[in-house]
């Protein structure tokens, strides 16, 4: 049994409340808040109205209203911008990144807890607090959101032992998820370039949302042509904005080096598999 846990320290919580909390939501976000359940979760984006990349979140049913559980070096913007979409609506937006954090548990973990299902996204909870198959990948493992003051007593006795917090962005790059520094794709993909659909991020079949026209599409006409690809690097020395040479076309390094991975964003003329590593040789 795999009894690590991983304090995600880079992760923020905002709460959304009100009687207009679903549709306000379901207005904007690239999923359908149907499926958000007190038993179901799912990963979502905030997108422009072009449908390039601002916000990635994980939202969760929590009480009256909606937990969203995202990057902390975004939430303060975040915040911001759904206010500014708030208009009239009868909601009430809360930042509670102060009191509560976000730790995430092995797949195997998971499924060892009572009443756990092997979904993704399915949710339950664990004194009162919410623990989440990670949407996105279940190979990720699963995400306790938990109020700071309880979370010592509750990986006691859950028999969970903090580990190095690196081995979980390893695991992350290697399932091709984006683990933090997400402000440096911001407005420079679309969406669905993050791959999005294959994080199950996005519904096709929901009405319109923020960014909804371009992204469906792309998808529809066949037009995607770039995408994130998750690289480890065999042999030489790549770091930001270098440029590589691929058999498939020279690209420019757009997130900083994770040790020796990187996710890149490549333009490509042919048919690759997303979420699968990449491996380059680089050269300067």
């Amino acid at each position: 049994m795999n009894n690590n846990v991983y304090i995600l320290e880079d992760r923020s919580v905002l709460y959304i409340n009100g009687e207009d909390a679903k549709s306000f939501l379901q207005n904007l976000i690239s999923n359908d808040i149907e499926k958000v359940t007190e038993n179901s979760s799912c990963f979502a984006s905030l997108l422009t109205p072009q449908g390039k990349f601002l916000y990635e979140f994980i939202l969760l049913k929590h009480k009256s209203g909606y937990l969203i559980d995202c990057e902390k070096s975004q939430s303060e913007d975040f915040f911001n911008q759904l206010n500014l979409y708030k208009i009239r609506s009868k909601v009430e937006i809360l930042n509670l990144s102060n009191e509560f954090v976000v730790a995430n548990l092995s797949y195997e973990k998971f499924l060892s807890i009572e009443g756990a299902k092997d979904v993704e996204g399915f949710t339950l909870k664990f004194r009162e607090d919410p623990i989440v198959l990670d949407p996105r990948n279940k190979n990720l493992g699963a995400r306790l959101i938990i109020n700071l003051e309880k979370l010592y007593l509750s990986l006691k006795k859950l028999e969970l032992k903090d580990n190095n917090i690196n081995n979980y962005y390893d695991l992350s790059h290697k399932l091709g998820i984006v683990p933090k520094n997400l402000n440096k794709l911001k407005n420079k993909l679309f969406g669905i370039e993050c791959n999005f659909e294959e994080l199950n991020g996005i519904d096709f079949k929901k009405g319109c949302y923020v960014g909804q026209e371009n992204t469906a599409r792309i998808k529809l006409k066949d037009k995607l042509s770039k995408r994130l690809f998750p690289v480890e690097v065999i042999e030489g020395d790549l770091s930001k904005d270098n440029i590589i040479l691929t058999k498939i076309k020279y690209t420019k390094v757009k997130m900083d080096p994770l040790k020796s991975l990187f996710l890149i964003g490549l333009k490509f003329r042919v048919c690759l598999k997303p979420l699968n590593i990449f491996r380059i040789v680089a050269f300067h």
